[in-house]
C-alpha cells in the first residue's frame, strides 16, 4: 500500500466516484493524507459509505452532486470545485457509463447525444474549467478512465461508448504534449471487465463467466485492483517521467 502521507495536503478531484472504481479510488487517496472533493453522481439520495461521510465530517472529504449529461453540470460542478479548492494537484476523470446498451440501426440522436456527453464531451468541460486551476499546482496530474473496449469495440450496443473511450484516449494524449509546459502530466487507466455493477446493469452472468475463463487470471477484475494505479500516476514521486500513457489493467486479457 502507499505511504498514508503521499498525498499530503493535496487538492485532489474525483469524478463518477459514488460507486465502483471511482470510490474506491476516492478511498486510496484519502488513506493517502489527501483532501478529495467526491462527485458522488447525479443526485445525493444514494447511500454513501461510513469512511466517506466520516472523512466529510472531518472535511478530508467534500461530497458534490452532479449531472454532467448536460453543460449546465459540468459548469455547476466546476464552479463548486472553485469554492472549495485554491487549487487542484490531481484530476481524475471517472465519470461515465454506457446508458444502456443501443443496437446501431436503432441507436436515436438523443441516446447518442446522453452518450457522447457523458462519457466524452464531460471530460473536456471538467479538463477546460478546471485548467487554471491545474495549472497553479506547479505540477498537477490528470488521469482519465477510459476501457478496454476504447480497443476491442466492446460488446453489442456498446459502440458510441467504446468510441467516445478511443476519444478521450487519444485526447489525453494531446493534452499531455500540449500542458507538459504547465507541469501537467496526463495519463489514462483503462480498466478490463472489472466486478461492479457496471457489468451488472450491462453484462448477462453467461456473458461474464465466459469472459472470465477467457482471462490468463482466471477472474475479473475488482475497483481495488484498479485504484492503485490511479495513484501511481498522480503522484509525481513514481511517475513523473510518465505522461501521455494508457495503462491496460484487464488480468492478461488483451493477450487472448
Amino acid at each position: 500500500m502507499f505511504h498514508p502521507k503521499l498525498f499530503d495536503r493535496r487538492n485532489v478531484v474525483v469524478t463518477g466516484a459514488g460507486r465502483g472504481i471511482g470510490l474506491e479510488v476516492a478511498r486510496q487517496f484519502l488513506d493517502c493524507g489527501a483532501h478529495v472533493l467526491v462527485h458522488i453522481g447525479r443526485g445525493g439520495e444514494r447511500d454513501l459509505p461510513d469512511f466517506l461521510l466520516m472523512a466529510e465530517g472531518e472535511r478530508r472529504a467534500f461530497l458534490v452532486p452532479a449531472d454532467f449529461t448536460s453543460e449546465e453540470g459540468t459548469a455547476a460542478f466546476a464552479a463548486t470545485v472553485g469554492e472549495v479548492f485554491d487549487r487542484v494537484d490531481v484530476l481524475v476523470n471517472n465519470a461515465g457509463t454506457m446508458l444502456g446498451r443501443f443496437p446501431a440501426g436503432e441507436l436515436t440522436d438523443e441516446q447518442y447525444d446522453r452518450v457522447v456527453q457523458l462519457n466524452q464531451t464531460s471530460v473536456v468541460e471538467i479538463t477546460r474549467a478546471l485548467l487554471p486551476m491545474l495549472k497553479a499546482s506547479g505540477e498537477a496530474a490528470i488521469v482519465n478512465t477510459v476501457s478496454i473496449s476504447a480497443l476491442t469495440g466492446g460488446s453489442p450496443g456498446s459502440a458510441i461508448y467504446s468510441a467516445s473511450k478511443a476519444f478521450v484516449a487519444t485526447y489525453s494524449k494531446a493534452l499531455a504534449r500540449e500542458l507538459a509546459p504547465d507541469g501537467i502530466r496526463v495519463n489514462c487507466v483503462s480498466p478490463g471487465t472489472i466486478a461492479t455493477d457496471f457489468h451488472e446493469r450491462y453484462s448477462s452472468k453467461d456473458k461474464l463467466e465466459q469472459t472470465r475463463k477467457s482471462i490468463p487470471l482466471q477472474r475479473l477484475g475488482t475497483a481495488e485492483d484498479c485504484a492503485p494505479t490511479y495513484l501511481f500516476l498522480a503522484a509525481a514521486p513514481l511517475s513523473g517521467y510518465i505522461t501521455g500513457q494508457v495503462i491496460e489493467v484487464n488480468g492478461g486479457q488483451l493477450i487472448c
